[in-house]
């Protein structure tokens, strides 16, 4: 069956259960993990662009760090689950296409990831990476939806 899931994260609680389900789905078939986090760019028009350098790299720095600490709880997770476990974190401008890639070169025949369930406008405007991942990836995914639910209050 599969050998080797890719579990992108984006560190949000929809994409923790995301990778929750998918080390549990690992551990069940035996197979290992690699665990994605991709890392966003900085974009700024501007004609004095040496201004905007340190402000690039405490962008850098500020998301490097969020991507360790991503990817660590993930990392500890496969561990405690016995789930062999590689992480990455890569700069792309287009995270559907950095996602689509790093499963292609680490040989990875399954992603795991969720999807925020956005429709409408929302969508419109914000975009879907899980969408633009099953429209382009040639390798099967697999898409753990949000549970509406609804609160009494």
């Amino acid at each position: 069956m599969f050998t080797h899931l890719l579990l992108p994260t984006d560190g949000s609680p929809l994409s923790d259960l995301a990778v929750q389900q998918g080390i549990a789905f690992a551990r069940e078939l035996g197979t290992k993990v690699t665990g994605l986090h991709v890392l966003p760019s900085i974009h700024v028009l501007t004609l004095q662009s040496e201004a905007l350098e340190e402000d690039k790299r405490q962008f850098a720095a500020r998301m490097r760090l969020l991507a360790d600490q991503y990817l660590g709880k993930l990392s500890a997770l496969a561990t405690q689950s016995d789930v062999a476990c590689d992480t990455i974190a890569v700069e792309h401008v287009h995270p559907y296409l950095a996602i689509i890639e790093t499963a292609r070169t680490r040989h990875c025949d399954l992603i795991v990831m969720a999807s925020h369930g956005r429709r409408g406008m929302q969508a419109l405007l914000l975009g879907s990476e899980t969408q633009k991942v099953l429209t382009h990836s040639e390798i099967p995914v697999l898409v753990l939806r949000e549970a509406r639910v609804r609160s009494a209050a």
